[in-house]
């Protein structure tokens, strides 16, 4: 070619103008169909174009390196580390490039680096670079343990492949014999980094590179079988749910390629806004179903990387006295299970094959101790142990409750059968919940881990149960059902009857397993959207669960364990005593004693409702620092709202709140929590409300301006939910219940409260469940006559009306650099 031009491995012209190099990136993303692309040409899938692109660098490098003298015997020579180094070269990846000479006059060398330097500043092509000589570049490394990690990643390019060669094979021989003082540094620095960027399968906007179960992950990986301590794939083969890291790692790869070829940019955080459009392009799905494929890689990572270190750990030399430590002795645990080397294996006389309650024994001497299981051990079992018969021995089933009875052990040890494939064998239905994220924005965790989770949370609650079996077993399987279109409490009830025979339960235990997962919703739901001194209300419940005080008790136990292991705030003292007040009137009525009737009003509250005029009292709580507000005031509509408002504008949150009516006043009572500091005097609270009722406090304008002080609407990190309205019946004719799930505000109650006066709606008592960063409140309605569809849909469209929206999507780079986070 004329001008130095040459053609790379897509047919394009390329010169040695680092411009040209970026028109040809370009053209390899429209071809890609990247964001100027116009769809019609043959599309590129991610692997293909991080290969075109390791190509065109390398062939640019190449041709400009020749064209500046780096030949094979010039003394000089470009070493790429990095994504091209590793050949995994993204769309606007950083370019790495170490520059290395020997016995060449500085003077050329300075030449040299800048002819290659300077073109690509220019064309804005974002450059990492260094020259020196092969003992520089080794002495760096061995001084700077990030450094060092890059060198092992080091390639040649052009040059003197001599240098190069001296260069890779000494920065791997001083990584390999200085791995022992710099093995707790490593450590160290990995732990640091996950910690500021979280775990990737359970981050709402993962970092794709440096999060727990990234691709950083994967280079430590690679560093540590550099060493010589573990192989590349610790633990995990093909035959894996999920195929395994080699497959997680092309995942991984798959959707960070994505990402920048979406974005535009160099990205390594995954935002909520363009989940969508990646999750199509790579034909995975919508966000969720990228969501679960990103939790099942980064998982399957984050498994491989424990079992890497804990390899390498145990593989090192010992120094100093160590030396004359004896072997590790081999602790008996259990039959065929013993300790050796701060691991679970296999005693030397275990024989798998003979022996299918082995993987059981195993799994729950590993949450009862804390130790790890050996990847040898759990390779060996899946190779080996043959599948249980069914029913269950009942030796299995006794391994199984010491396995979810463990505590916080039981999420680990349930976690690594999963990640090599024997908890599926033990419960095929787990695959349809496995790494599957959750559809409700307080959910924390992937469907399968949750109900791990809860089953820890359910650990310390058994001995308040008279059948702790049955709690375990019923909060494994409570969510079972989700994943399909059905109602999850109904399909998992069907699936609970098929897993407790195959468990072997008796009948009459496979019936009570098969309630909790079909209730599991029944008690939090009734507390907080039902009227707990209705008798009506605690009939329901009783008639639902067949007058069983047995199962009452276990779905109060499941209740707070499910509710511990869904997310922050979600469990609280306010829900915990409305389930606990339910609980105790259907015993009552389970044992035939009259239930007890609505609390009486108080005489001293009675006196003054008759007497007239506004009252607010404010009194501690039953929680540590909740307290509770009575309002006595003239019942004119629109006072709940001025209540609630004033309660927010001094930074109280309310909890809950209880109306009642006294002749021509009313009684509000509120349970409420600062969101700091100590609550204000009730004489400052019962002027402010004085004013708020006579028109001079515009609470609309005052709560808005304190909205906007506090940073918006405070909006969570799970912003993305769609506020919702549902429609509850009740056994009164024009009587309606309203509920609204929606994401916090300040002042939202007030707000709601004067969407209902304003729509003329009268509300004879509401309910307030405030968890983490969403509010679910009930607002019983008397509609009368006017209950028709045509007045239900004007409601709710004034109750939508204020509180938060769904976030849109953000489309330009400027908003997207300030935006708000939110799951996808």
């Amino acid at each position: 070619m004329a001008n130095g031009e040459k053609v790379s491995a897509n047919g394009e012209k390329v010169s040695s103008g680092a411009s040209d190099l970026v028109r040809a990136r370009d053209q390899l993303l429209i071809e890609a169909g990247g964001p100027e692309g116009n769809g019609r040409n043959a599309r590129l899938d991610p692997e293909a174009l991080r290969q075109a692109m390791v190509d065109l660098f390398e062939l640019w490098l190449t041709t400009k390196g020749h064209e500046v003298g780096i030949t094979a015997d010039s003394g000089l020579a470009i070493v790429a580390v990095g994504g091209l180094g590793r050949r995994e070269m993204l769309p606007y990846s950083d370019l790495d490039l170490v520059l290395l000479y020997d016995d060449v006059d500085p003077q050329r060398v300075a030449e040299v680096a800048d002819q290659l330097w300077y073109p690509l500043w220019d064309a804005h092509i974002k450059l990492d670079h260094s020259v020196r000589t092969v003992p520089q570049a080794l002495r760096v490394a061995a001084d700077d343990l990030t450094a060092a990690l890059g060198l092992l990643d080091a390639r040649h390019i052009v040059g003197d492949e001599g240098l190069s060669t001296l260069l890779i094979s000494g920065v791997r021989r001083d990584w390999r014999a200085g791995i022992r003082s710099r093995f707790e540094e490593l450590i160290a620095q990995t732990e640091t980094r996950w910690r500021r960027s979280g775990e990737i399968a359970h981050r709402a906007e993962p970092d794709l590179k440096n999060g727990r179960g990234g691709l950083r992950d994967i280079q430590l990986l690679d560093a540590l079988a550099i060493a010589q301590l573990t192989d590349a794939m610790p633990g995990l083969g093909p035959e894996v749910p999920g195929g395994g890291l080699k497959q997680a790692h092309r995942r991984l790869l798959d959707v960070r390629t994505e990402l920048h070829r979406v974005a535009g940019r160099a990205r390594d955080q995954l935002r909520a806004q363009d989940a969508d459009e990646i999750g199509a392009a790579l034909r995975i799905g919508d966000r969720f179903d990228l969501a679960r494929t990103l939790s099942d890689a980064a998982r399957t990572v984050s498994y491989s990387t424990d079992v890497g270190l804990r390899t390498a750990g145990n593989a090192l030399p010992r120094r100093g006295l160590a030396r004359l430590r004896r072997v590790p002795v081999r602790r008996p645990l259990d039959e065929g299970v013993v300790e050796h080397a701060g691991e679970v294996v296999l005693a030397r006389d275990a024989r798998p094959q003979r022996d299918p309650g082995l993987i059981l024994r195993v799994a729950a001497a590993s949450a009862q101790t804390g130790l790890p299981m050996s990847a040898t051990t759990l390779n060996r079992l899946g190779e080996d142990a043959p599948e249980l018969r069914e029913p269950w021995p009942k030796e299995a089933l006794n391994d199984l409750l010491v396995l979810l009875g463990a505590g916080r052990g039981t999420v680990d040890a349930i976690e690594a059968l999963d990640r090599t494939g024997l908890w599926g064998r033990l419960f095929p239905e787990w695959g349809v919940v496995r790494d599957l994220p959750p559809r409700d924005a307080i959910h924390t965790w992937t469907v399968d881990r949750h109900l791990t989770e809860a089953v820890a949370q359910a650990g310390a609650l058994s001995t308040r149960v008279a059948r702790p079996d049955l709690l375990l077993i019923g909060t494994l399987l409570h969510d079972i059902g989700k994943g399909r279109t059905e109602d999850h409490s109904l399909v998992g009830a069907e699936l609970a009857v098929s897993i407790g025979k195959r468990l072997g339960l008796w009948p009459a235990d496979v019936l009570t397993v098969s309630a909790m997962v079909r209730h599991h919703l029944l008690l939090p739901d009734t507390a907080t959207r039902r009227d707990l001194s209705d008798p009506e209300t605690v009939n329901m419940v009783v008639k639902l669960l067949d007058g069983d005080p047995q199962l009452l008790e276990l779905l109060h136990a499941l209740a707070e364990a499910d509710a511990l292991a869904t997310g922050p705030g979600v469990w609280n003292d306010w829900k915990a005593s409305l389930i606990g007040d339910l609980v105790r009137r259907c015993r009552m009525a389970m044992a035939g004693e009259e239930l007890p009737a609505p609390e009486s009003i108080p005489a001293e509250l009675r006196r003054r409702a008759e007497a007239g005029g506004v009252h607010v009292d404010l009194e501690p709580g039953e929680g540590r620092y909740h307290h509770v507000v009575t309002v006595v005031a003239p019942d004119t509509p629109g006072l709940l709202s001025d209540a609630a408002g004033v309660l927010a504008l001094h930074s109280l949150r309310v909890l809950s709140a209880n109306l009642t009516s006294v002749g021509e006043s009313a009684i509000d009572t509120f349970v409420v929590a600062p969101r700091f500091g100590d609550p204000p005097d009730p004489g400052l609270l019962r002027q402010e409300l004085i004013r708020a009722i006579n028109g001079e406090l515009d609470l609309g304008t005052v709560l808005a301006r304190k909205e906007r002080e506090a940073g918006g609407t405070q909006r969570s990190p799970y912003a993305q939910a769609q506020p919702r309205v549902f429609w509850i019946e009740t056994a009164e004719p024009g009587r309606i219940l309203l509920e609204l799930r929606a994401e916090d505000r300040i002042g939202l109650l007030s707000r709601l409260a004067a969407a209902l006066a304003d729509a003329g709606v009268n509300v004879s008592w509401s309910k307030v469940v405030t968890m983490g960063s969403v509010v679910i409140d009930t607002f019983c309605l008397d509609l009368g006559a006017s209950d028709t569809p045509q007045r239900r849909a004007e409601i709710e469209e004034a109750v939508l009306s204020v509180v938060p929206p769904q976030q849109p999507k953000k489309t330009s780079e400027a908003d997207t650099e300030n935006g708000s986070t939110s799951v996808f």
